[in-house]
């Protein structure tokens, strides 16, 4: 199965049918699951960081999720998939629109974990916590594995299906953000019999009917299963979705994501990148679930 380089720390999730070998990582170790509680006085690390690791090399580590990812936001197409691009990046300001969503729990893979991570966002005031809290948010739960993906797991690690249904099983109602799909479309691609679509009706069951947005995924590879081609494909299936679900908005971070964000795997991104995102995804958060009025449309970007 696919498998892809990820921060070397807690799950990456294998692909199901076919597994390649997972590309060595360089990355510094970082903290695989990772539950945050914001104060609204401020950010309160509630259970910590899992133990990290030593950087070892995982066998299946962010399927696509940090082989390739991010182009940029993309306006729906005609082939359902998001398409065109800004290229400007989305910045929390005391202007920046607030969330309705005071609970929520994030639920990611690598490309998430780097967002929580001071190794590569040394200013706290820049990581998602701090970012979400900005918005609106006054309680947080940020769940993230390196190589996770919706179906596949590696010994020891959980999926992000489990991972999300834990929650809603403690009790949680609230929000949800799924920064899933990279190392989904990498598996697919590489023979995985569970399709896209099936996936992503698995993570939308978990919220019940409850505010979901999800962030769609882009490469700068050009071939392997985490080839751009497979993530658009990926990106359409959440696009078809949104017909069945009222509940859902997806951020086109497609569009926004620079080329100059991502390291050479062409799949995670630089420090710049990582605090890019972080401030791109809790301004979606706010302009999909606004605290008055209702969003633009389905599709944030």
């Amino acid at each position: 199965m696919p498998s892809g380089p990820d921060h070397a720390s807690s799950r990456h999730d294998a692909p199901e049918p076919p597994r390649s070998p997972a590309p060595p990582r360089t990355w510094p170790a970082v903290v695989g699951v990772i539950v945050v509680l914001l104060a609204l006085t401020g950010v309160v690390l509630a259970s910590g960081f899992s133990a990290p690791s030593t950087g070892a090399t995982s066998p299946a580590r962010d399927h696509p999720a940090r082989t390739a990812r991010h182009q940029g936001p993309r306006a729906a197409g005609p082939a359902g998939r998001l398409s065109g691009g800004r290229t400007d990046v989305v910045r929390a300001s005391p202007t920046a629109p607030r969330t309705s969503c005071r609970s929520v729990v994030h639920v990611g893979d690598s490309t998430t974990v780097d967002l929580i991570s001071p190794a590569m966002l040394p200013d706290s005031a820049q990581r998602l916590a701090a970012r979400y809290a900005a918005v609106g948010v006054t309680s947080l739960h940020v769940n993230a594995s390196g190589g996770r993906s919706i179906v596949e797991e590696l010994p020891g690690q959980v999926n992000g299906y489990d991972a999300a249904r834990a929650y809603w099983n403690e009790g949680f109602r609230g929000c949800w953000v799924f920064a899933l799909g990279t190392n989904d479309a990498a598996n697919v691609a590489a023979g995985s019999r569970v399709s896209l679509t099936a996936r992503i009706e698995r993570m939308m069951s978990v919220a019940h009917g409850e505010p979901v947005l999800w962030v769609n995924t882009h490469t700068q590879l050009s071939t392997g299963p985490w080839a751009e081609s497979n993530e658009q494909a990926w990106d359409s299936a959440l696009v078809r979705a949104l017909a069945q679900y009222p509940n859902m908005r997806i951020f086109n971070w497609a569009a926004v994501a620079r080329p100059d964000w991502f390291l050479s795997d062409g799949i995670h991104y630089n420090s710049a990148g990582c605090a890019a995102r972080a401030a791109a995804i809790a301004d979606a958060l706010a302009r999909a679930f606004p605290v008055s009025g209702s969003s633009q449309g389905p599709i944030v970007s």
